[in-house]
């Protein structure tokens, strides 16, 4: 079991940036994947960023050159800094882990949320 809690979130301006941070705790060693998702009213959850336990990152073209993801392993917690926020980044965003648990099978384990709403 893993639990995430995320931190951050908050109304910030176009142009302007924030922090987001999502603590883990429970079976961390076992995390492989994590990643930021966000989601706005009526639409699907989407992936903003990951990042393996490797280090390798993907980020969805809309976020590329303004959001970068980080992990600290040594204190569990993964990052996601979003610099020149625009009003189209407002959503609730969620953090996520992934942990194998057998052959290919694959359990995911997401915190709360945490609202960005940026104002134009």
């Amino acid at each position: 079991q893993v639990q995430l809690v995320e931190s951050g979130g908050g109304l910030v301006q176009a142009g302007g940036s924030l922090r987001l941070s999502c603590s883990a705790s429970g079976s961390t060693s076992s995390i492989k994947v994590m990643g930021w998702y966000r989601q706005t009213s009526g639409k699907q959850r989407e992936l903003v960023a990951g990042i393996t336990s490797a280090g390798n990152t993907d980020y969805a073209d809309s976020v590329k050159g303004r959001f970068t993801i980080s992990r600290d392993n040594a204190k569990n917690i993964l990052y996601l800094q979003m610099n020149s926020l625009k009003p189209e980044d407002t959503a609730v965003y969620y953090c996520k882990a992934e942990v194998p648990v057998w052959k290919s099978a694959i359990a995911g384990y997401w915190g709360q949320g945490t609202q960005v709403t940026v104002s134009s």
